[in-house]
């Protein structure tokens, strides 16, 4: 049976690749969200996401790191500022 989510990606340190596949599969999409927030978190390349095996078009993975980096966004907000996610939401618009 084939993940509901698939994610591609590429470590990388000090300049050096590591080897082998990196791969993240799950069918929970807020799953898949967390994931491409620590991904974006930590700046670690995502080759691709894929949705039943198929590529997603880039609009289609577009919006979902759109949202795993407006969610990213508001956790930095939130810590920085000291505010917890409905603050962060009212005054900033970003994810509750």
């Amino acid at each position: 049976m084939i993940a509901k989510y698939h994610i591609e990606y590429s470590i990388q340190f000090g300049g050096h690749q590591v080897a082998g596949p990196h791969e993240f599969f799950t069918d929970d999409p807020v799953a898949c969200e967390e994931f491409l927030v620590a991904l974006l978190e930590r700046a670690i390349t995502i080759n691709s996401i894929k949705h039943e095996g198929i590529p997603l078009s880039q609009r289609e993975s577009d919006a979902l790191i759109r949202n795993a980096a407006t969610t990213l966004a508001a956790k930095h907000v939130a810590k920085s500022l000291g505010l917890d996610s409905e603050q962060v939401h009212y005054r900033f618009g970003l994810a509750a």
